[in-house]
């Protein structure tokens, strides 16, 4: 027997399948707090030293926390190539801002403090919030138009075409239920960056945050709901019809697929994944009280349950879809017909087995060294090393 059989095809396919779902809700842990700081800088921060306070929270961690966002992509180039294909041919400008924004934050943090100019740095703290707010919202955007379906089609030798041209498949993007699910993105990770700012600062910046983080975790709150219940009365889902091949090829023009159904039928099919959009709630609710109650630890750890439920409501609500399409629903793109090769599953999933807990361990160690708030005294009395 090859070694790679060891495993069944199908099973890889699922095995990657969750690990993507891991990258991605590691990368929202992490980088999403970063984010959300960003965002909230010119909001709970009015004076320099109060800005370089809730700044330097986050300097010390943010460029290692951008290596879920980097395995992410890594993941689904390598274990998932059409995914990456599709999507970046219909979501190319969306992705170019998104890249552009995660591209001026790290300028921001280093140009930040070469200067004492007013202007000057007033200037970058506008970029952090661009660079925490752009990027917030438009992965929601993203993950809205995934679950209303993608206008693509693959022809014969399986090339993504789009409808529209380039602009407008930009514009078309901006669907009033993506923008409802941009707004649970942003509202969220502003609610994770208040929660991380009331355990890393202390006096105005921690109150600030709390009261701004608050309301933040209302509006995600409510604006989850609302999503919910617009997919469940107002958005066609998509389900596999006929005999479904678990172990083929990845073609996905081999599987035949209906829309009209609700996206929420997985409930009455599976229903153990209600316990993902119950912790979204339970996660967001806990940490708004925490917020308001002054709690620090666990206020943050509440915001790490709600960011992981919500976005595992999408993959499980979804599975086994990854990329459905409007325009010829059997180009959808599936858990069974878009992956790499049995062979290449098996060797990453070994590397992974490996490499993975030697990030968590550097991870856990990082923020064990770093633990604690960052003060004023320790912005000012270390102007050379400090942001």
């Amino acid at each position: 027997m090859i070694l790679y059989e060891l495993i069944e095809y199908d099973v890889l396919r699922v095995i990657w399948w969750a690990l993507l779902g891991v990258l991605l809700i590691g990368f929202a842990l992490t980088d999403g707090f970063d984010m959300g700081v960003g965002a909230l800088l010119p909001f709970v921060a009015r004076t320099d030293v109060e800005r370089r306070v809730a700044i330097n929270t986050v300097g010390p961690v943010w460029e290692g926390n951008q290596v879920w966002f980097i395995l992410g992509g890594g993941a689904i180039f390598a274990a998932w190539p059409p995914l990456y294909a599709v999507s970046f041919s219909g979501f190319y400008l969306a992705m170019f801002v998104l890249l552009a924004a995660l591209i001026v934050r790290p300028v921001a943090f280093k140009y930040r403090s070469k200067r004492d100019s007013v202007a000057w740095r007033n200037g970058w703290d506008w970029a952090l919030f661009a660079g925490g707010a752009v990027p917030a919202l438009l992965f929601g955007v993203a993950v809205g138009n995934v679950l209303l379906g993608v206008p693509f089609y693959l022809n014969d030798i399986l090339m993504p075409r789009y409808d529209g041209t380039f602009l407008t498949k930009f514009i078309g993007l901006l669907r009033p239920f993506a923008l409802v699910a941009g707004v649970v993105s942003l509202s969220m990770l502003l609610l994770h960056g208040a929660a991380w700012l009331n355990l890393k600062t202390e006096g105005p910046v921690a109150q600030r945050a709390r009261r701004i983080g608050t309301v933040a975790g209302f509006v995600a709150i409510a604006s989850y709901a609302l999503a919910g219940l617009w997919l469940a009365v107002g958005i066609d889902g998509f389900a596999l019809a006929g005999e479904v091949i678990r172990n083929g090829p990845s073609n996905p023009l081999y599987s035949e697929v209906e829309r009209g159904v609700s996206w929420l039928s997985a409930y009455a099919e599976r229903p153990w994944i209600g316990i993902a959009p119950l912790m979204g709630f339970v996660g967001m609710a806990l940490s708004v009280r925490g917020l308001r109650a002054g709690r620090e630890v666990s206020t943050l750890l509440w915001s790490k349950l709600g960011i992981t439920g919500v976005i595992s409501s999408v993959g499980l609500t979804m599975f086994p879809f990854i990329l459905p399409s409007t325009v010829d629903p059997n180009s959808s793109l599936t858990v069974w017909d878009a992956s790499s090769s049995h062979q290449t599953l098996f060797i990453m999933l070994i590397c992974t087995v490996v490499l993975m807990p030697i990030i968590l361990a550097y991870t856990a160690w990082v923020y064990k060294v770093l633990w604690g708030k960052v003060t004023e005294a320790d912005v000012t009395g270390n102007s050379d090393t400090a942001y």
